[in-house]
């Protein structure tokens, strides 16, 4: 991988800054550096894309005429659980970055640096934020190519994007811990799949849950990647949006306010 220079400070005489401004500079930096590494192999971007249109290839044409939900077209029920599907499949990304960084020595050198220890963690989840964006319109696109009808107006769209977005960032930190802990890129990778298939699946991503038996169904109705589509689903159909809006926000903190401290209090004893 080529390595990108991260700018050393400048010296406290010279620039005055508080701590939280060079911590927002420092990962800015890293991300800056983690940007240009996925837009010199952007074959890991088009990859990325690849299962989500499986899935909306299969459930669209394969499952999809022996699915039914009640007052909406499936193709448009589907849509909002692939959208956020994608996201949290795509943070497996960040978890697996950071062990190939771990595995060749890439954590030691920003060690090294005069530099935040929370940057390197928040610049690899904000340069995923980016690939997130880019692959999100993609398969919005897409969604329109197999019938996908927005039922609201531009503005919900746009919301939707903003709600996956904030949810794939905040799954990346729980993906940047798995990396850290598994310090290889094919451990993360394994051990983040099992994780992923336990929230996506058993969700209302791509069924309603009033078919699931009783505790799977109470287990889909109260978890983030559910509450992600409940909040996704009414801004792109319709109906009450704002409460299912603020659950999913308040999941995307929570996941964020647990692991982004562990995440970097593991960052800062990797070896």
């Amino acid at each position: 991988m080529t390595a990108t220079t991260i700018p050393l400070r400048a010296p406290t005489t010279t620039v005055s800054r508080s701590k939280a401004a060079w911590a927002v500079a420092d990962a800015l930096s890293v991300a800056k550096r983690n940007i240009i590494s996925m837009m010199r192999m952007p074959q890991v971007i088009v990859l990325s894309t690849v299962q989500p249109i499986i899935f909306v290839l299969m459930f669209r044409y394969v499952f999809g005429a022996s699915i039914s939900v009640p007052g909406v077209r499936y193709v448009d029920y589907l849509m909002a659980g692939i959208f956020v599907q994608t996201v949290t499949f795509g943070a497996m990304n960040t978890g697996v970055g950071l062990a190939e960084d771990l595995q060749k020595g890439l954590i030691e050198r920003f060690r090294s640096l005069a530099m935040a220890r929370s940057a390197v963690l928040a610049g690899r989840t904000l340069a995923d934020l980016v690939r997130n964006l880019f692959v999100v319109v993609l398969m919005v696109i897409m969604g329109f190519i197999v019938g996908f009808h927005l039922h609201t107006n531009a503005l919900g769209l746009l919301g939707a994007v903003v709600v996956l977005l904030v949810f794939g960032l905040a799954m990346s930190w729980v993906m940047a811990l798995v990396g850290l802990v598994t310090r290889n890129a094919e451990a993360a990778q394994a051990a983040a799949f099992p994780l992923m298939a336990l929230l996506v699946f058993p969700s209302n991503a791509f069924v309603a849950t009033r078919s699931m038996p009783k505790l799977l169904r109470a287990y889909a109705n109260h978890q983030p990647v559910s509450a992600t589509v409940n909040a996704v689903r009414a801004l792109v159909l319709g109906g009450p949006t704002l409460g299912k809006v603020v659950v999913a926000f308040v999941w995307a903190a929570g996941i964020v306010a647990v692991f982004a401290p562990l995440a970097v209090r593991r960052y800062r004893q990797a070896a």
